[in-house]
């Protein structure tokens, strides 16, 4: 096993961007192996499970002003176990922990901060925790003290929930990769409808800000939109699609599309591309144009396809997942 710098914790070792950039925290951090769920097992710790991936500007924001907090630091040392994810590297981890997030706070995201039992049991989680308490949110270290003291005086009752949430989150999964369940044409007519509903009339898009492309739901609609023939709903796409390529989250210099916008005009993008977006979006521009036979859509598709060639694509082989 190679050494570890002084002053570096363990995930001096590891091979991730994303962990590397952690190895000089003074938080103890594990990999999510063995070694930590032993240590919690034998003194009996909750852990902080925090999962995030490199190019993730809230999980940069929070190490700075949290995990490099050398309080915070002897704090969680202290009184938890403390794993650091790759959402990249692990994605099964992260799925499993997103759920309980999504399920629990009603919405989800990174970086990803969950507070498991001994045995990997989630109880409680959120995304991003300020440093002290603002917009509704508790301040990390102060979370932190009052889910040291919960554990201390209602270890039971959390153990015994967890264990229920748990069991819920089993079915929940388990439905998931049920072969064959595929939704018949009334659920797919119904979803269509639900995303017309959501339809942005002004900037298009579906939903407000802050406002993701999200590729799928505008292919989808426009699957229907030719099975229906819903003149309506392929308007939206369209609209959409020249919203979205006539902002600045499209990169009208070097091609590409950022992750999301942080208003619902598609103007000031949120600075990370991601592979998985301008995959679905060349998709996405390449389904437009075959509808509509416009040329406009060829040319997006075709400079986010150049895009990825030249920033995205590895040397020796692949593709990188973020910038």
């Amino acid at each position: 096993m190679p050494a570890i710098h002084a002053h570096a914790n363990r995930l001096a070792r590891e091979k991730s961007p994303y962990l590397l950039q952690h190895q000089h925290n003074p938080v103890d951090w594990f990999p999510w192996a063995e070694e930590a769920w032993s240590k919690a097992r034998q003194e009996n710790k909750p852990i902080l499970l925090s999962i995030g991936y490199s190019t993730c500007h809230w999980c940069h924001v929070m190490e700075r002003e949290s995990f490099e907090d050398p309080a915070v630091g002897a704090f969680l040392n202290e009184n938890f176990v403390s794993i650091k994810v790759d959402r990249e590297e692990r994605p099964d981890v992260d799925k499993i922990y997103m759920t309980f997030v999504q399920a629990t706070a009603g919405q989800g995201g990174w970086p990803l901060n969950v507070f498991l039992t001994p045995d990997l049991k989630p109880f409680y989680g959120g995304t991003y925790f300020p440093p002290e308490n603002r917009h509704g949110r508790p301040g990390f270290l102060t979370l932190l003290q009052q889910l040291r003291e919960v554990w201390k005086s209602r270890r039971s009752e959390i153990t015994a929930s967890a264990s229920d949430i748990h069991d819920r989150l089993r079915q929940v999964t388990s439905q998931d990769q049920v072969a064959g369940d595929l939704p018949g044409e009334d659920t797919l007519l119904r979803a269509c409808a639900l995303f017309k509903q959501a339809y942005d009339p002004g900037d298009g898009g579906f939903g407000g800000a802050p406002k993701f492309p999200q590729p799928g739901i505008p292919q989808f609609v426009l699957r229907c939109a030719a099975r229906l023939h819903d003149d309506e709903a392929r308007k939206m796409v369209f609209h959409t699609c020249d919203r979205m390529a006539a902002g600045g989250i499209n990169d009208q210099l070097g091609g590409g599309f950022s992750r999301y916008s942080v208003d619902a005009q598609w103007l000031v993008p949120h600075f990370e591309k991601m592979l998985y977006d301008n995959a679905q979006l060349a998709h996405l521009y390449l389904d437009a144009h075959l509808a509509s036979g416009r040329p406009a859509y060829a040319k997006i598709a075709r400079e986010i396809i150049d895009y990825v060639l030249r920033d995205m694509t590895h040397a020796e082989s692949g593709f990188l997942s973020a910038e």
